[in-house]
């Protein structure tokens, strides 16, 4: 009889802290095939198979595109890679990023969701912001098991809350229990049977594969067009509804969360802060210089008026650089509102 043997894990900040102890109550012989992504930056290199086999009895690799899938296996993310696992083999895809980020949680989910349906369980443990959330819904839908590290338990809980939030979380449990969960759901009989992916995740796994004969169709992209535009490519962002959960994905595939969209325009407009204040002070700076020149000249009421516009533009700067230098305020993050039991109802 079949059991569910496609184990996908999502962590973020304080997750390879959190990856270790989970590895290390994960048996020698452990029926499934399980794979991790963390997020990476794009141009650095990645210890995190080294470390992890260290930690337990698994061998963990830096997944490979192609590989045959096989159990007792520990594939891990490449930087700049999404991670998708498939009936073929895994893939690894430069695909479009997901909130910023390749390789990225949510695409390696939902591959696994329309790959495998009942036969997966998520999990979503340590981070920030909420990448992660569509992906477990999508394995949700497809009849998998979703567990989520207790918040409370997580060194950054933003990432378990939101998914406990938007999504009929199967298990809710701190990390000293977590591999004993993931034994007991193993060893179970698969008693659900595989049914045809929903097609709003088929599509999006495309996305995630960078497949253009897909995109490209003219209804390919699911949702409803927003008035926002990508902060990657600048394109127009189609609205998608996880039931309450809000997220948007461009022409091209690039993929928001509200909290993401909020945190990189928020990084925009910093930025743009920064540009106007330089503009400001040059323009004060030349308007100083040529002040002076016409004053050398004898031409007092031309040097004024240069000086008066330095004097504004110095003013406006002493705005930006005030708003600049305070420190934002911390993301709030949900607590809930009691504490989570081992399996949630």
């Amino acid at each position: 009889m079949d059991h569910r043997d496609v184990i996908v894990i999502g962590a973020s900040a304080g997750g390879i802290e959190t990856l270790q102890q989970l590895v290390k109550s994960l048996p020698a012989g452990f029926p499934a095939s399980v794979f991790v992504t963390v997020h990476f930056p794009e141009t650095g290199s990645s210890v995190l198979p080294r470390i992890l086999t260290r930690a337990g009895a698994l061998a963990a690799v830096h997944a490979t595109d192609g590989e045959s899938i096989v159990h007792e296996r520990i594939y891990v993310a490449r930087p700049d890679f999404h991670l998708l696992p498939g009936p073929d083999g895994i893939r690894c895809v430069r695909g479009p990023r997901e909130n910023g980020n390749r390789p990225a949680i949510d695409p390696m989910f939902r591959s696994a969701a329309v790959s495998f349906g009942p036969r997966v369980i998520a999990v979503v443990l340590s981070g920030n912001l909420d990448d992660g959330t569509s992906g477990a819904a999508a394995v949700k839908r497809n009849g998998g098991i979703v567990v989520a590290q207790d918040p409370d338990d997580a060194l950054f809980p933003s990432m378990p809350q939101s998914v406990i939030d938007h999504v009929q979380v199967d298990y809710i449990v701190p990390i000293r229990l977590l591999g004993r969960t993931l034994c007991e759901l193993v060893a179970q009989p698969l008693i659900e049977s595989a049914k045809t992916p929903e097609s709003d995740d088929v599509m999006e796994k495309k996305y995630s594969e960078a497949d253009l004969g897909a995109i490209e169709q003219p209804d390919a992209h699911p949702g409803k067009l927003s008035s926002f535009g990508c902060p990657d490519c600048g394109g127009v962002l189609w609205e998608i509804n996880d039931g309450d959960f809000v997220r948007f994905r461009c022409r091209v595939g690039h993929a928001w969360t509200t909290d993401a969209l909020l945190e990189k325009q928020s990084d925009s407009f910093d930025d743009a802060l920064w540009t106007a204040l330089r503009a400001l002070e040059e323009s004060a700076a030349l308007s100083r210089q040529i002040a002076q020149r016409h004053r050398m000249r004898g031409a007092t009421s031309v040097a004024d008026r240069f000086d008066a516009q330095a004097e504004s533009a110095e003013a406006r700067a002493v705005v930006i650089r005030s708003s600049l230098l305070r420190a934002r305020g911390p993301r709030e993050t949900r607590d809930s509102e009691e504490t989570p039991a081992v399996r949630a109802s």
